[in-house]
């Protein structure tokens, strides 16, 4: 039975990939942060149907700022794959606590690999890199060549955690892949992120509980994938015999005024009646453009998408109507 370790288990990522590999009969390790409130409700499903179906789900206290304990950790449960999740992963946010984001999201994984190599453990390593590492884009599409123009304190952080993984590749000959994933989204995504923020309002507008939406930027455009999808990418990263860096996209760009002509379409709602931008959803420096090409993976992990941009929002739309008590057969989703 091969073991995996996955930071961010908790996350929307993290969640899907914990599927996954149970699916595949691993065992799966995963650490969470002590919080006085509860953390897991994406995984709670999980760990609870775990004896029913025969799965090793196991979570751990910790903290991706805590490097002693990461090597207890990684010591103790010796994992066949590691997969670094875990990241302060608002791109808003990372401005206004960019030194907290540059050790969560990039010393952090600094920790991970010398603890790697300080277990002397046999493992092969995922670090989540991101589109936002294009930042202002030198070249549309953007694939493994291009350059990075990074344009905010996430992002920076985002490209050290990058470089830092592919240093140590080439130094200590680690088995460590970079998988550039651009955006991708699912009814597990937060409710501050854009996509979420869209289909969980319009939900509760249905419902009678919200009357506006506030949001940012309209304009800016981005190539959104399911995450579910994604997360196979991550999985067969690391059954190459050798590690290297991959773009993860769907290849189309879509902007945030076509999200939402999608998604209030879908339910028969004009969205200029309820959205209504507000500054504070602005970004400092704003990415206008993301569009991947995923060319390197579909030749050399066979891996492709497999939700488009119609069916990703018509499933986040009908989730959340869910959530609200609302039959998705209302509105024939």
């Amino acid at each position: 039975m091969k073991k995996a370790f996955i930071t961010g288990i908790t996350g929307q990522d993290g969640s899907y990939l914990a599927e996954l590999l149970l699916e595949k009969g691993y065992e799966v390790h995963g650490i969470i942060r002590r919080s006085s409130s509860f953390n897991t409700g994406r995984i709670d499903p999980i760990y609870r149907d775990r004896h029913e179906r025969g799965a090793r789900l196991f979570l751990h206290y910790g903290d991706m700022t805590d490097a002693t304990n990461m090597n207890k950790l990684l010591r103790s449960i010796k994992p066949d794959e590691v997969y670094h999740l875990a990241a302060q992963s608002h791109v808003r946010v990372s401005f206004d606590i960019p030194e907290y984001t540059a050790d969560a999201t990039g010393v952090s994984t600094i920790r991970i690999l010398d603890a790697i190599l300080e277990s002397g453990i046999e493992t092969r390593f995922y670090q989540a890199s991101s589109s936002e590492m294009f930042g202002k884009v030198q070249a549309v599409p953007q694939n493994e060549r291009t350059p990075f123009y990074p344009r905010s304190p996430y992002a920076c952080a985002k490209v050290f955690a990058y470089w830092v993984t592919v240093n140590y590749r080439e130094a200590y000959g680690l088995h460590a892949s970079n998988g550039i994933l651009f955006n991708h989204e699912s009814p597990r995504r937060g409710e501050t992120f854009v996509t979420r923020k869209i289909t969980r309002a319009l939900a509760r507008i249905i419902a009678g509980r919200q009357k506006e939406l506030f949001l940012g930027n309209l304009d800016a455009k981005r190539d959104w994938g399911y995450a579910k999808d994604y997360v196979e990418a991550m999985w067969l990263m690391l059954q190459q015999p050798t590690a290297d860096d991959y773009v993860i996209a769907t290849g189309e760009t879509h902007s945030i005024r076509e999200f939402l002509d999608e998604a209030f379409g879908l339910v028969r709602l004009d969205w200029h009646d309820y959205v209504k931008t507000d500054p504070q959803y602005f970004r400092p420096t704003e990415v206008d453009l993301l569009i991947g090409d995923a060319s390197k993976a579909a030749a050399k992990l066979g891996w492709k998408p497999r939700t488009t941009f119609k069916g990703l929002v018509r499933l986040m739309v009908a989730e959340d109507l869910k959530q609200e008590q609302i039959d998705p057969a209302r509105f024939n989703l």
